[in-house]
């Protein structure tokens, strides 16, 4: 069973999702998002401004990005994920 949150909620809130319609460019989102880890080709991003999760919409934690076609994480967050793609990249957001 899935987490659910109501999108008239993140609406009321002010969340602003983030747009993969024309991919994902960190440079585009630099003041709303702090790069903690970069390597090759993934990044590790924190969320420092209430960005809206591309998935659910609810604000995130921390994004990883990668354009690996495999990834493997020695520990899980300790809340919901969220996945979303884009022609070049996976995203994974933890909440």
């Amino acid at each position: 069973m899935g987490v659910t949150y109501s999108a008239v909620a993140v609406a009321r809130r002010g969340v602003s999702r983030l747009d993969l319609s024309d991919g994902f460019d960190v440079h585009d989102h630099r003041s709303k998002l702090k790069l903690l880890r970069q390597d090759g080709n993934s990044m590790q991003l924190q969320n420092r401004d209430d960005v809206g999760c591309a998935a659910c919409g609810r604000p995130f934690e921390r994004l990883f990005v990668t354009g690996d076609e495999t990834v493997t994480f020695d520990s899980a967050p300790n809340g919901p994920v969220c996945v979303a793609r884009t022609d070049e990249q996976i995203l994974v957001f933890a909440h």
